[in-house]
């Protein structure tokens, strides 16, 4: 499905980009809200972009408290390099949640018969960025009102999904879903379900975008979504 993704990524371009609003303007974008007199995507403090350079080691060095959040928004290598530019982000997982078997495999998971989501495991500091500011750059992220399908991607490994770790995350990430009605014209479908378990990607999956930032995919996907959430030079 990703191969489809890059050729059809590529004719987006020719005509805007692959992450421009999907036919009829369905999302209104959150920056256009600034000529509106309502919130300014640059000024959320969880879009301030991370520069600093971190190896493996430190970005999952023991500190102060932390808490997680773990987020499905379409393909995983696209979530994961979002969220690890985030100041207070330490450690970007890429995962499977919400499905039936144990332990799947990529290609399990790919074929859509596992019910799990590509997600992200966000370990994060609150005193720096909270839940709910990392919840705001979710909607931003990606599309939320689409079913089980981002972009060119589509199939229930795809889909919105919020997995929140307790009855705080749950109820924070319920009022953000309803306050982030108001900028998109059609509903959002995002699922909300406690987090069972999550299984940790295979290697070739993590930091993917960092180490392979010539790829088509990179090139054609993440670079523009980076560029347009102002998280990419």
């Amino acid at each position: 499905m990703k191969l489809f993704t890059i050729v059809f990524s590529m004719l987006l371009l020719q005509t805007g980009g692959c992450d421009r609003a999907p036919e009829g303007e369905q999302i209104r974008s959150f920056q256009s809200q600034q000529n509106n007199g309502g919130g300014n995507m640059n000024a959320n403090p969880a879009m301030k972009r991370n520069d600093k350079a971190r190896t493996d080691a430190e970005k999952h060095a023991p500190g102060g408290e932390t808490d997680t959040a773990t987020f499905g928004a379409g393909c995983f290598w696209c979530v994961e390099a979002v969220f690890e530019r985030l100041d207070g982000v330490q450690s970007v997982i890429a995962g499977y949640a919400g499905g039936d078997v144990v332990n799947p495999t990529y290609e399990e998971v790919c074929s859509g018969t596992t019910g799990h989501a590509e997600v992200a495991q966000i370990v994060f500091d609150p005193e720096t960025i909270s839940f709910a500011e990392l919840l705001e750059v979710f909607w931003q992220a990606h599309d939320p009102t689409t079913l089980n399908r981002q972009g060119a991607d589509v199939g229930t490994q795809y889909r919105s999904s919020i997995f929140y770790h307790g009855e705080q995350q749950r109820e924070t990430a319920e009022r953000s879903k309803k306050a982030a009605q108001q900028y998109f014209n059609d509903p959002i479908v995002t699922e909300i379900s406690p987090l069972e378990e999550f299984y940790v990607a295979e290697n070739y999956h993590q930091d993917y975008y960092t180490n392979n930032r010539n790829a088509p995919y990179c090139q054609v996907v993440i670079r523009p979504k980076l560029k347009k959430l102002n998280l990419e030079d």
